[in-house]
């Protein structure tokens, strides 16, 4: 008989709910009735974006019913709050904004919003959910393609579990939107995938409509770990060696195939001059020229060159896991010698300490509240590091690296709101509101769809039973581009991965109510 032993940590985070309380810029009422969750359905915008490609045939698009959240707090992450609001959503989109007068659609389900907040999606850049997906397992470590210090040639799409029962748990906390990154183990790791929170039949169904390139670079401690025995780098000195020498492989593939295509365009216009005279001396009944010249070779096609050319081209958005000043500082010398834009720091510990620099270079950081000492570069963390970045001007987001904390992104935010306050900067509820909605979606190319409260964009949306910064608040509600995916009040859906193990000791579908899992570190290593 095959038995599948599971830790109690993942049985925990299998079986509950989650009660989560509270520079180049890239170029590119019917109250008693809730909508149907499990039919399929995906927000496109066919105005503004292109069709995703390999989309998952014969699945259906359906334009979600109309919803009206009325008499609530709106907290719009763009310096405005709206007390006694109304907020309508209609056709995947936030189509009002207004007091509690605004008037609903026809057949709009209506939610009563008196003492509820009402806020963009949580959007969480630095996440390794489905490719370090649940039950922690050997045979789910997807994450670090440790064969080579260089895998830009990898991509976590091919590698998504787009039914880890992290997702929904996610969800529940309120995320509608997430960065999906490699490991830390390689200097280039691969490149990223932001997807929509939720499950989905693969990674195509879930892939956020329109969003550009990413890339996960790392510097420091991981990528020597990872490689110092297996022909290095052996240490930072050689890391930062590497990484010059990939980028100057990519600029001279570039440079390559810049050469290939003016050679080939003069070769076209000469072919087509040919062409045009032996037309017009066949029309004259002369006898044609016979003309041999062949087209010149295209350059050897590298996968790994395509996407740092791309890199070097302003086509990818960076992003690096970084802690020290000495290694941030590193890799900003590193971009500004190849003429690339570094769109964000991850972890950045000590952003705090040269925040004058990373701002200068129109760089972000996404970073924790109050996590650090776990290895030797986390050790000099400080809780105001995000209040200092921002009150240097800089852009800040509160990330999770954690299946865990990733649930509960809302109290993170406000823990680094107050180690700010306390501090003696001022730090707003807005701004702090930025931290998980707005600025992460900057980060990652797709600010001009979601993470503000605007009409237009994307219904991403959270319904809070309180202020989101109260560790009382739950998320009652929670919308992507205007489905119903969460909703407390019906208990956290199972995944198909639980309700084909439902028969297991222990793992039952989650019932409305249940208490958090215990925090634990992610799989894969990736601090």
């Amino acid at each position: 008989m095959l038995t599948l032993r599971l830790r109690p940590a993942v049985l925990a985070l299998l079986v509950c709910g989650c009660m989560p309380s509270a520079a180049r810029p890239h170029q590119a009422p019917v109250r008693e009735k809730a909508p149907e969750l499990d039919a399929p359905s995906e927000w496109l915008d066919p105005e503004a974006l292109a069709p995703v490609p390999h989309d998952v045939p014969g699945r259906a698009r359906l334009t979600p019913p109309p919803l009206v959240v009325r008499h609530a707090t709106l907290l719009t992450a763009t310096g405005k709050r709206i007390d006694d609001g109304t907020i309508v959503l209609r056709g995947g989109r936030i189509a009002g904004i207004g007091d509690a007068s605004l008037p609903a659609p026809a057949g709009a389900r209506e939610i009563d919003g008196h003492g509820k907040f009402v806020t963009p999606g949580i959007i969480d850049t630095h996440s390794h959910i489905g490719v370090y997906a649940v039950p922690d397992s050997r045979a789910h470590d997807d994450g670090n393609e440790q064969t080579d210090p260089n895998t830009a040639n990898v991509a976590t799409e091919w590698a998504y579990d787009a039914q880890d029962p992290a997702i929904t748990r996610a969800l529940a906390g309120g995320v509608t939107v997430a960065q999906i990154l490699p490991g830390s183990a390689n200097l280039i790791g691969g490149r990223g995938m932001i997807v929509e929170m939720r499950p989905g039949a693969g990674p195509s169904e879930v892939r956020f409509p329109g969003a550009p390139p990413t890339l996960k670079m790392a510097c420091g401690e991981n990528p020597k770990r990872a490689y110092g025995q297996k022909g290095g780098p052996q240490t930072r000195m050689g890391e930062y060696a590497a990484f010059r020498a990939a980028f100057r492989a990519a600029a001279e593939y570039n440079r390559a195939f810049a050469i290939y295509a003016k050679r080939r365009a003069e070769w076209d216009a000469r072919h087509a001059q040919a062409a045009r005279l032996d037309a017009r001396a066949a029309g004259a009944g002369k006898k044609l020229r016979v003309r041999a010249e062949p087209a010149p070779d295209a350059p050897a096609r590298d996968a790994r060159n395509e996407v740092l050319g791309a890199v070097l081209r302003g086509e990818v958005l960076v992003q690096v896991h970084c802690y020290t000043q000495h290694d941030m500082l590193q890799m900003l010398a590193i971009a500004d010698e190849f003429g690339f834009q570094i769109r964000s720091f991850h972890h950045a510990l000590e952003a705090y300490k040269i925040r004058d620099i990373v701002v200068a270079h129109g760089t972000a950081i996404s970073t924790w509240a109050d996590w650090w000492g776990f290895k030797m570069e986390a050790f000099d963390g400080i809780p105001e590091n995000a209040a200092l970045f921002l009150e240097q001007g800089g852009r800040v987001a509160i990330h999770s690296d954690s299946a865990i904390g990733i649930q509960r992104l809302n109290q993170e935010a406000a823990k680094a709101m107050a180690a700010g306050r306390a501090a003696g900067i001022d730090v707003s509820d807005d701004a702090a509101l930025r931290w998980i909605t707005a600025n992460p979606a900057w980060i990652l190319g797709i600010d001009d769809m979601t993470g503000t409260l605007e009409v237009g964009k994307r219904a991403d949306v959270v319904v809070w039973s309180a202020d989101p910064f109260s560790v009382y608040a739950k998320p009652e509600v929670v919308l992507v581009a205007g489905v119903v995916r969460y909703e407390r009040a019906r208990g956290l859906q199972p995944t198909d991965f639980e309700l084909g193990n439902s028969s297991l000791p222990g793992v039952v579908a989650p019932a409305a109510g249940a208490a958090p899992a215990a925090d634990a570190a992610p799989a894969g290593g990736s601090r």
